[in-house]
């Protein structure tokens, strides 16, 4: 090793006040919290349970909204469709123009 890698950098020094004492206890403090936490032994059937129980209502919630937004789109379909007038309009009037029968394919009549 040689002196340049011994030296350490200015402000790390472990002799700064306290920061090396206060860093170590920190660290102790933490391990010991650390070491007194303790699993439950259903943790993993309770957090997958809840999960599966989330993941059915969001498809319960999307499937409600599908119907509802299908269901919606048919009754405005429809009440447009029903807003047509009644009477005929020019396009199904029956009348034929000259310049119509012209343009027409001839009929085959049985």
């Amino acid at each position: 090793m040689t002196n340049r890698d011994a030296t350490p950098s200015p402000g790390t020094s472990p002799d700064r006040t306290g920061h090396g004492r206060t860093e170590r206890e920190l660290r102790e403090a933490l391990e010991a919290l650390a070491g007194g936490v303790l699993p439950d032994p259903d943790a993993y059937r309770t957090a997958r349970g809840e999960w599966l129980r989330r993941e059915r209502r969001r498809r319960l919630v999307l499937a409600v909204l599908i119907a509802v937004v299908f269901t919606l789109a048919t009754l405005i379909g429809l009440w447009v469709l029903n807003q047509a007038p009644s009477d005929p309009g020019v396009i199904f009037s029956g009348t034929a123009s000259p310049a119509a029968e012209s343009m027409s394919l001839p009929r085959l009549h049985p």
